[in-house]
């Protein structure tokens, strides 16, 4: 907002990587950039699918920001029996991900997706993408445990992660899933964990033990970008 024409900025559109443009013209609502030349190739984003149940205005900005930072390809509201949010504002969910995916050198902005109840995601759900359940209930395999199996396996397949509401989920829903055979319950320790934090955790967990974080070449190339 406080550049002006013939200053440079770096941009993405997501696809083509990070390119070095200059303002050619600016408007109250958008500008057009010349680009002079591309400062690194589109990188490899994780796979991961983040589904949360949605939160209030405040941990639920927390919970988009940080998932995005650490590398969620798609964002996924699910409404269930004790989502404490009546209504999902998409717009926000888009614009607050261009902003953390500026704001930590990102070349991506992952998918925002509209809100689904969680009997029609699990009705429709791609067979071939694993989906870890937070079970909250103390239930399932320590989340560590599960992708230490999945690295040693080295089975490439697609994966999301799920994090319930305020309150958990119901038994009725904790059933439906562990019914499902794409379904992987884990456990994110002994500590009752907000939602926010809950999702965190989980994506740091991936991330640390099968994800980008293993890499040598993840370091951003620019301290700023800007969406094309």
């Amino acid at each position: 907002m406080r550049l002006g024409p013939g200053d440079a900025v770096a941009a993405f559109n997501g696809h083509d990587g990070e390119w070095l443009g200059r303002i050619e013209a600016q408007e109250k609502r958008g500008a057009t950039l010349r680009m002079e030349r591309r400062l690194a190739p589109q990188p490899e984003e994780s796979d991961l699918w983040l589904l949360f149940a949605p939160l209030k205005r405040g941990p639920g900005d927390l919970l988009v920001t940080k998932a995005v930072e650490l590398g969620a390809s798609a964002l996924m509201p699910v409404m269930t029996a004790r989502t404490s949010a009546s209504r999902v504002r998409r717009e926000r969910m888009r614009a607050l991900a261009i902003e953390a995916s500026e704001q930590c050198g990102r070349c991506d902005v992952p998918e925002t997706r509209e809100p689904v109840r969680l009997p029609e995601l699990l009705d429709c759900w791609p067979g071939d993408r694993r989906l870890m359940f937070c079970d909250e209930s103390g239930h399932g395999l320590p989340i560590a445990d599960y992708l230490i199996e999945v690295r040693t396996d080295k089975i490439e397949m697609p994966r999301a992660v799920l994090i319930g509401p305020e309150g958990g989920f119901n038994e009725e829903e904790r059933a439906m899933l562990r019914g499902q055979p794409f379904v992987v319950p884990v456990d994110l320790g002994p500590r009752l964990l907000r939602a926010e934090t809950a999702a965190i955790a989980a994506l740091v967990c991936w991330q640390a033990v099968i994800g980008d974080w293993r890499r040598a070449d993840t370091a951003p190339v620019a301290a700023t970008a800007a969406r094309a």
